[in-house]
């Protein structure tokens, strides 16, 4: 329904005032009934005479879009309403895996989208994506929810089924022995749209009970989220593509802005990186709302070895540095005990200055429960400022003699030798056997050469 909207042809007039797709709400636009909405008649599931359905698409802040449907029947006045996430498909899958130790990790947050999977692996017990729908609670909340829904129909189950009933009350009293969190378990949500969050309690430092793992879909799991249609499973994926991109090229093809969702296109080049080798740089600007992105992709492949690039800033000039960072690179500040994984920022190409700039937005947004009126809020906001503040100085050239490392296990990162061709008395190249772990990740095993 999205794509047939943002498919219409504009008018010139039309391209004038021209908005995002997803508009975030004011305080004007609700008192005054001036809100933008898309009326469908539909069948009133009550009477089965025609109703009208409302649809409004707006944005949450530090949450993302969403779509409010409001369904009413004048025949029998039957009445309906629904949220439902909107969110761009995220390039990747993300899989988070809490290890639950205290009473205190059972009220961290859980954002759970239509696609995720949410599973107890000590008990065996999974809630596939097509039992709950788009959800905001806590781990205990998700427990508590599996809980009641088990007991369900349980009296009568009781008298058909006895020996049954005895089973899932057993099941039942295990999950409750998980709320009083006697001994540790874990607890995974896996979303392969991307657009699942778990929270973490040591914003910004890493969270040891938290681990985060960034993936590439499978083709039945972009079938599922709806990136490719159905009829692909059958088409043969071993198709090759014909003719390069020329150096000088820019190729234009269509896509929709991640931030509004409206209709723009993405450029794509290759470029020759200086002593390094080609990458393509892919950018995208939304006319509709002004939004810019951009992302570096490898030309190269996979190197034999992976590399660690370590870099000391001890003047200005350093913060002016090229830096290559590839998707698969980790980013780290051993001197703020700070830790970026590999996919969460993506492919970066710029300078140290600027990705520092990219982290400090990217730990604004991501980080949505360090804000508002949640239990601990207010302690991990000020932790966050703190953290942020610091970074700033880095950022801004005020605080120097701190270490700025690049792992890359893909081989493919960079950071501008600005010695060339001699060696830099501040940075370290080092290059490294990857670990089976790392060739897994890259997904080098499953290789058809």
């Amino acid at each position: 329904f999205l794509h047939k909207m943002a498919a219409v042809p504009s008018t010139d007039h039309d391209q004038e005032i021209r908005e995002p797709l997803f508009r975030e709400l004011n305080a004007s636009e609700v008192k005054e009934g001036h809100l933008e909405t898309t009326e469908i008649e539909s069948l009133c599931i009550n009477c089965e005479q025609n109703g009208l359905t409302r649809l409004l698409l707006t944005k949450i802040p530090m949450f993302g879009e969403i779509i409010v449907s409001s369904f009413s029947c004048d025949h029998c006045n039957y009445s309906d309403s629904g949220v439902e996430p909107a969110s761009r498909i995220q390039d990747e899958g993300v899989r988070y895996q809490l290890t639950v130790k205290t009473l205190k990790d059972l009220n961290r947050q859980v954002l759970k989208s239509n696609t995720a999977t949410i599973s107890i692996p000590d008990l065996e017990f999974e809630i596939p994506p097509s039992t709950q729908k788009g959800t905001l609670t806590t781990v205990e909340g998700f427990v508590e929810k599996a809980i009641e829904g088990l007991q369900q129909s349980q009296d009568a189950r009781r008298i058909v089924q006895p020996d049954a009933a005895m089973k899932i009350d057993e099941f039942i009293g295990k999950l409750s022995n998980l709320l009083e969190v006697k001994k540790s378990f874990i607890f995974v949500i896996d979303d392969p749209c991307g657009n699942s969050f778990l929270e973490s309690i040591t914003v910004p430092n890493m969270d040891p009970q938290l681990a985060v793992d960034h993936y590439k879909r499978t083709l039945q799991q972009d079938i599922q989220c709806g990136v490719v249609p159905a009829e692909t499973q059958s088409e043969s994926t071993e198709e090759e593509t014909t003719g390069d991109i020329q150096k000088d090229e820019i190729l234009t093809f269509p896509s929709n802005c991640e931030n509004c969702q409206s209709p723009c296109e993405t450029r794509m080049k290759p470029v020759a990186i200086p002593n390094f080798k080609e990458v393509i740089i892919m950018a995208t600007v939304c006319d509709a709302c002004g939004f810019k992105s951009n992302e570096v992709k490898s030309g190269t492949g996979i190197n034999e070895m992976g590399t660690r690039i370590e870099l000391h800033l001890t003047d200005i000039s350093d913060l002016s540095r090229d830096i290559l960072k590839a998707e698969t690179a980790t980013l780290s500040i051993p001197e703020l005990d700070f830790e970026v994984t590999s996919g969460t920022l993506g492919g970066r190409f710029t300078t140290v200055e600027g990705l520092l700039d990219e982290v400090t937005k990217q730990l604004k947004t991501s980080f949505p429960y360090a804000f508002g009126d949640s239990a601990h809020a207010q302690s991990d906001h000020k932790k966050l400022k703190e953290f942020l503040e610091k970074l700033a100085k880095v950022r801004d050239g005020k605080t120097f003699n701190v270490h700025l490392i690049l792992d890359d296990p893909a081989g493919n990162s960079y950071i501008q030798n600005v010695y060339a061709p001699e060696e830099d008395p501040e940075m370290k190249v080092i290059h490294y056997k990857r670990t089976a772990e790392q060739d897994e990740v890259l997904g080098i095993d499953e290789m058809k050469v």
